[in-house]
């Protein structure tokens, strides 16, 4: 019997990881998900490398190697953080070719302090993606005012982008704009318009946020009704003359991705953002434990309709309710960014201790 993540794949959705950990590379997890359980690529994210480094030991020993008079904990974090996607870049490398350049990805994400900064972040991409040298790493910038016109000028200077921290339609169509002028931009003076990149889009902290103002008839369907709107433009684009025109000149889609789909509410289903969020030519990037309950006992539904099916007539009632959903997004991104900063900074300060530590110790 083929096991849901199978089904999910057969379907036209591609299943990431979200997580890494070099244990999960040491021990075999991650080439064992990709084997058995449809896996065809991987996100990180600041808070992920911070659970990583913090509560592991499996670093201590690239850190003690890696220490040496006037490293910065941000220089060291991202050596760390370029073996490990190197070698999980390696595993996915097959799908990557096999996929023609579609799937196959991981991502690494620049520092979240840049997220402000447009100069900066653009910056800060082209240096890791040109350090990298790896064709299936995708770069994350995020999708906020100041990091759209970074995401236009990394696609068109041919970095891949997974653009990072949306929570709405209109930052999903914003972040499309962007890539679609890099493109345009490329293909205007002759340039391979082949840049892969993915858009983000955050489900679940919606409905973490309303949580305690939501009516019990409506809760935990805001995050999917935002996802089933944005399925919709995202179709939509895809159908449009300006895309196609585009693809004819040798470029490929901006692919979707569901982002943030463990469950937060403990009384609702594990899979609920997996079941609900089927659809082709899109990514979900799960957690490990989301992943490993979709394979145990996960149940694939109806795929999501081109038209996002009854996205808006749930977006009404919660209109109705007085969630204003506008003010939410903006809500919603600010706080992302500000959690990856705290993250970020707390990670710094376990790397500059370990590195004191080993140092030490040596």
């Amino acid at each position: 019997m083929m096991k849901a993540p199978q089904r999910l794949h057969e379907l036209g959705q591609s299943l990431w990881l979200d997580n890494i950990t070099r244990d999960l590379l040491d021990r075999g997890t991650l080439k064992r998900y990709i084997d058995e359980l449809s896996v065809t690529g991987l996100t990180s994210n600041p808070t992920i490398f911070d659970h990583a480094i913090k509560n592991s030991a499996a670093y201590d020993a690239a850190i003690r190697t890696k220490v040496r008079n006037g490293i910065s904990a941000e220089a060291l974090f991202f050596e760390l953080a370029l073996d490990d996607l190197g070698r999980a870049a390696d595993l996915f490398r097959p799908i990557h070719d096999r996929t023609d350049g579609v799937d196959g990805w991981v991502s690494l994400e620049v520092s979240p302090l840049l997220a402000y900064d447009t100069a900066s972040t653009l910056a800060a991409a082209k240096a890791l993606f040109g350090r990298a040298k790896l064709r299936n790493l995708l770069i994350k910038i995020p999708g906020t005012k100041q990091g759209l016109p970074a995401i236009e000028e990394a696609i068109f200077a041919g970095v891949s982008v997974n653009v990072t921290l949306l929570f709405s339609r209109e930052h999903y169509v914003a972040a499309a704009e962007a890539y679609l002028r890099g493109i345009e931009r490329r293909v205007a003076i002759g340039l391979n318009p082949n840049v892969g990149s993915v858009a983000s889009v955050f489900v679940s902290r919606w409905d973490a946020a309303v949580t305690d103002t939501t009516p019990p008839a409506l809760r935990n369907q805001l995050g999917i009704a935002i996802a089933k709107r944005t399925y919709a433009s995202y179709r939509t684009l895809l159908d449009s003359p300006r895309w196609q025109r585009l693809e004819n000149a040798g470029a490929r889609p901006q692919r979707l991705l569901w982002a943030s789909t463990g469950t937060k509410d403990s009384n609702a289903s594990d899979v609920l953002y997996i079941k609900a969020l089927a659809a082709p030519f899109t990514v979900n990037t799960m957690p490990e434990g989301t992943l490993n309950a979709l394979a145990d006992h996960g149940d694939i539904g109806e795929s999501l309709p081109p038209d996002g099916g009854d996205g808006e007539a749930l977006l009404a009632r919660f209109a109705g309710a007085g969630i204003d959903i506008d003010a939410l997004a903006t809500q919603l991104q600010d706080e992302g960014a500000k959690a990856f900063v705290s993250s970020w900074n707390d990670l710094m300060t376990v790397i500059a201790g370990k590195r004191a530590a080993l140092a030490k110790a040596s």
